[in-house]
């Protein structure tokens, strides 16, 4: 077996890693300062369709958290990116405070469907629509799959089942833009000079987080935070690199076992 590359770079998970909602993990900004004293890129990779990436930068130097706007790659970023290749015009299930991250993107007359997390959105009548326009040939474009994600008081519902229930409905596959899929780890790797082999993930996802990374060809550290819940580890293959009780504790193993 080839040895392990040099660990290069970091990519971290936000909500349920650093932060849950306006809670950050206890301890996650002081680790952070420490993973920043280590020869290392870090970048901060996220799923989230519930605000614009300004919003979210805003919410994370709010909680003492210091992260500039150029190391956040979205899955908004991606699925903008993705429509703007294929120049469709879409219409948009996404969260209102998410839409500043598509200004310019036409949306008359839609021939595209893109589903993000949008709660607000997410009844017959929306659905419906959406429905219609991809039986009519409207490519369905999930923003991510997630089942579920993790709010104060407890999990709730992720965009999955429902992307979900229009692939069934229409027996067509979404074009799934965000984690866990390996071109977004690999765009969000591009410009920092690592290759896959030396970076490693944070997160509390196993599937999205850790197993795609993984399958991206990146170490991944399943942290006990956020959406995790007991035997997460066994539901990937290969397993994690490592499970962490949360953020410092996978930041300690990195500065002590990685470098």
């Amino acid at each position: 077996m080839a040895a392990r590359r040099a660990l290069k770079a970091v990519l971290v998970d936000l909500n349920g890693t650093l932060h849950i909602e306006d809670t950050a993990v206890p301890g996650a900004q002081e680790a952070l300062k420490r993973l920043r004293g280590a020869p290392l890129t870090v970048r901060f990779v996220t799923n989230t369709t519930k605000e614009s990436k300004r919003d979210l930068l805003e919410r994370l130097t709010r909680l003492g958290f210091d992260i500039a706007e150029h190391e956040i790659f979205t899955s908004l970023t991606a699925a903008r990116n993705l429509l703007e290749q294929q120049q469709v015009r879409p219409l948009l299930l996404v969260d209102d405070k998410a839409l500043p991250d598509f200004t310019g993107i036409g949306t008359d007359n839609p021939n595209a469907v893109v589903v993000g997390l949008a709660p607000e959105h997410f009844h017959y009548e929306m659905m419906n629509k959406a429905f219609r326009l991809i039986l009519e040939g409207a490519p369905l474009i999930a923003i991510h799959k997630a089942r579920y994600f993790k709010k104060k008081d407890g999990l709730c519902l992720g965009p999955g089942p429902f992307v979900t229930g229009l692939e069934y409905a229409t027996d067509t596959k979404a074009t799934v833009v965000g984690k866990p899929e390996k071109t977004f780890f690999l765009e969000a790797l591009r410009g920092t000079g690592c290759a896959p082999e030396e970076a490693v993930m944070i997160g509390d996802d196993c599937r999205d987080d850790v197993g795609g990374a993984q399958q991206a060809g990146m170490r991944g550290i399943l942290v006990r935070t956020g959406k995790y819940r007991p035997a997460d580890e066994n539901k990937i293959n290969p397993a994690p690199y490592l499970t962490c009780e949360n953020f410092p504790e996978a930041v300690e193993h990195i500065l002590k076992q990685m470098l």
